[in-house]
């Protein structure tokens, strides 16, 4: 049987703090420590930043660009395919002989509702029969019709089927009108053509918007 002396030096024992609890200790401690390192980590890496955003739109719409021509200075036709419209050139009744001269106007401008102003590109597009010893010349005119003056002429004298010329034309004012017409007269002279010979020939004004 234990004295009271003795159970009490026996307990106080149990409690001293030996090397081996100090280690326990500073492992639990590290543990810890460790432990709200790697909580406080994941608490940052799950915060999300903040964001907004903002839209706009535009929206397009193409222009219109369209030549139309008149070959009576009063009905106005785009001519889309050839041949298109028929120049009035006023033959003798006889026909065409060596050195006689006949002429023809014609009229081209920007349709209204065109939002663009252009520039016509004048070619031949094709020839048919026989067209030998015949030349033509193109001029530019005050008005319609090849008695009025002449401005410039930008084909003069080129074999028929050859030669080209280039003007601008300008979109209507508001563009719900039709633009400035330009005026043209071609003369075709007949060189030493043969008897009974006959042809024809068609001419592009081709458009581009500026």
């Amino acid at each position: 049987m234990y004295s009271q002396d003795t159970i009490e030096t026996h307990s106080h024992a149990g409690r001293q703090d030996t090397p081996e609890r100090r280690r326990r200790r500073s492992r639990m401690v590290r543990a810890v420590l460790a432990g709200g390192l790697v909580l406080g980590v994941g608490a940052a890496v799950t915060l999300a930043a903040w964001n907004d955003s903002a839209f706009t739109t535009g929206s397009f719409a193409a222009g219109t660009f369209k030549v139309e021509g008149t070959v009576d200075d009063s009905t106005w036709a785009e001519y889309d395919a050839s041949p298109g419209g028929t120049l009035d050139f006023t033959m003798p009744a006889a026909g065409l002989s060596p050195g006689d001269s006949v002429s023809a106007p014609f009229a081209v401008r920007l349709s209204a509702g065109s939002t663009a102003d252009g520039t016509i590109a004048v070619s031949t597009d094709s020839t048919s029969g026989t067209i030998n010893d015949l030349t033509y010349s193109m001029a530019i005119t005050s008005g319609f019709g090849c008695g009025t003056s002449v401005s410039s002429t930008p084909i003069s004298g080129a074999a028929l089927g050859t030669g080209t010329a280039s003007f601008s034309l300008t979109k209507g004012s508001p563009s719900t009108s039709a633009g400035a017409p330009v005026y043209v007269c071609f003369t075709l002279t007949a060189g030493a053509i043969a008897q009974g010979q006959t042809g024809s020939a068609t001419w592009k004004f081709v458009g581009t918007s500026s």
